[in-house]
Order: C-alpha cells, then structure tokens, then sequence
C-alpha cells in the first residue's frame, strides 16, 4: 500500500487538523463571522496570517464541548458571559463587582461527618464595611487606618453592647473618621463589644431600586 505523502512542516503558530493523513477536516461548519452550530475541534488552521493549502481557515465555533479546559490567561467576552449551572473553585473567584440571587459559602462542616455548611451574605442597600472587637478599660475605638481613604465618615454608625454591668454607655464624639469615643454616664470602667459599620466612598452608590430591562439577563434567570 503506497501511504500518503507527508504533509507539510507546520509553522509556529499553526494547527492541522486531518480527517486523515495529508488532508484536511473542513468540512463541520462555516468560517469566520459565521459561528458553527456543532460541537467540535476549538481551533482548526491557523492563528496567524499565513496560509497552507493543507491547513482549514481559522473557525468561530459556536458551541463547543471539552471534559477539563486550561486556560494561561484570561477569557474575555465581547458582552454579557452567561454561565448555566454552579462553579466550584479550589480558590477565590474575583471581580470588580459580583451579581447573584444570593451569596452563599459551601464548605465541608468543621465537626461533623458526612454534612456541609451553608452561610449566606447579610444584604443591604450599600457597600458596607464593619470591623468590631471588645473595648476594656478604655474609652477610644481606633479604627483602621485605612478607613479614611475608604470609608465616608458622615456614614459611620456605632453599636455597644454593656459586659458585665450598666454603664450608661454614649458614643461621645467619632473624630475625623478614625476614632471614636465612648463615654459612662455613671463613670464606670468601660468595658462592651462594639460594631463600627461605615458605607464605603470608593465606589458609585447601589440604585437600589431599578427598572427592568428588556433583553438582560437577571441572577434569578
């Protein structure tokens, strides 16, 4: 049986994909700007600008289907990318803004067997930011220090809960975004919990309420 000629050399850059040895498979689907409607090879032919009489036109394909995907860099969408059905991620999964129904964590539970634990996020109506810890024998809250480029001060609230005894307890004054003083309106030792919470001023405020719009898509589907 004489075989096939060769095909030839491959430059960088370019894959062949034969239907058999020395000829091309172009034949499942139109060319650029015409997406294929089959599942099939992501890439045929070439990615640069030269041509081999043995290689396939490079191929938009509208669909296609794999096991396991690596990617080296990015994926990037000329629009909305719509994902049906959960991801899961070995690690964090991070954006600029996020959009879901709900926001929830799903980790194997820390004592018992054979169960999961679920938490979702509190909502609001802003992006807020807290921190909060137990105040003792001191009447000052240092907050981070980093609040002052963070948050905007007109919006910081502070809540106090009283440990072991009344203390008539007074959120005095909050200095300059950083601190905040406590007062005992029957002079008694300080000792509470506190809650600090602050909307943050680096980003545009939520439109809470918003009209529909007609062709986009919604977390809820």
């Amino acid at each position: 049986m004489t075989l096939p000629p060769d095909p030839m050399p491959q430059p960088t850059g370019v894959e062949i994909v034969p239907a058999e040895v020395g000829k091309p498979s172009c034949d499942d689907g139109p060319h650029w700007g015409r997406p294929s409607s089959l599942f099939s090879y992501i890439m045929k032919g070439l990615t640069g600008d030269e041509a081999l009489p043995e290689a396939c036109d490079p191929w938009y394909h509208k669909n296609f289907m794999v096991d396991n995907i690596k990617l080296n860099t990015s994926i990037t969408g000329d629009g909305l990318i719509n994902i049906v059905g959960p991801i899961t991620s070995a690690a964090a999964i991070c954006g600029a803004t996020a959009c879901s129904a709900v926001k929830l964590f799903d980790i194997p539970h820390p004592t018992k067997e054979n169960k999961r634990l679920v938490h979702a996020c509190l909502e609001g109506p802003e992006n807020g930011v807290y921190v909060r810890g137990r105040l003792t024998d001191n009447n000052v809250i240092e907050l981070p220090d980093y609040w002052r480029g963070l948050v905007d001060p007109e919006s910081i609230t502070v809540s106090l809960t009283q440990v072991g005894s009344s203390q008539d307890l007074i959120v005095d004054k909050i200095e300059w975004g950083s601190k905040v003083f406590i007062r005992s309106g029957t002079a008694s030792n300080i000792d509470c919990f506190y809650i600090v919470n602050a909307t943050r001023k680096d980003v545009d405020p939520i439109e809470v309420e918003q009209d529909v719009v007609e062709g986009k898509s919604y977390p809820e589907g």
